[in-house]
């Protein structure tokens, strides 16, 4: 049985890219799970206390972290479009005037919605005084879809989104580059049911299934277009 070389040489190129992807993907899934396990480690270890020395992110993201101060209550914002449990709501965040010098802000949880006034902030309480509170080290205070600035303008109270170090520009306070999700309930009707961070691993798993996959229907039409050209060549009068 001949074989045309272009055609073969085209189905095992297809092959080999097909399954060099879906390992490539499976090496990302196998490194997102890793992470997870280091983030899940950091979350229940110990708190790190965040004192006035700015921590670089990339050193206390995902880790527990305590502080003590006071907030900041006047300097609010409240993210928009955050969903609980199907409910329109928003994320309280607040400035903290850390005790050590310095501030850092806090994600202090989900507020429901007025439903007859989208302006409207239910009433919530913020304690007064100096206090400690625990939470996780985030990059950001989550971050919604937005068209343009998306209401994220600044010096409005309610926004899309928030970004520390535009924020710390606009209202001229000494941020940490980090927000802290807080954990610990101080008593002010805020719901700190935080989702897990996501990493799409089951993604990466998904499309490592349909490059194999891809290959294996390659493999597939190679060999049934060969098992054709060979019975058409076997055939009387060919």
């Amino acid at each position: 049985m001949k074989f045309r070389l272009v055609p073969v040489l085209l189905i095992l190129l297809v092959v080999a890219v097909t399954v060099r992807l879906g390992f490539w993907q499976r090496s990302r899934a196998l490194q997102k799970e890793a992470l997870e396990a280091q983030i899940t480690q950091f979350e229940h270890g110990p708190a790190q206390t965040v004192g006035a020395v700015p921590v670089p992110l990339k050193q206390i993201e995902f880790h527990r972290v305590k502080a003590r101060g006071s907030f900041v209550a006047d300097k609010v914002v409240y993210l928009d479009n955050r969903p609980y449990n199907d409910q329109p709501g928003f994320y309280v965040v607040m400035p903290f005037k850390l005790a050590s010098g310095g501030y850092v802000l806090v994600n202090r949880g989900w507020l429901p919605r007025n439903m007859n006034n989208r302006e409207t902030i239910a009433p919530y309480t913020t304690p007064q005084g100096e206090i400690e509170i625990e939470g996780i080290a985030r990059a950001d205070a989550s971050r919604a879809f937005e068209l343009g600035n998306g209401g994220s303008a600044a010096h409005q109270p309610i926004r899309q989104n928030l970004d520390t170090a535009a924020y710390a520009a606009e209202t001229g306070l000494p941020l940490q580059p980090f927000v802290i999700q807080q954990l610990s309930d101080d008593g002010d009707k805020l719901v700190r049911d935080w989702p897990a961070p996501t990493n799409g691993v089951e993604r990466n798993y998904g499309y490592m299934l349909q490059w194999w996959g891809m290959a294996l229907a390659a493999l597939g039409f190679g060999l049934y277009a060969a098992r054709r050209a060979a019975k058409k060549q076997h055939a009387p009068g060919v």
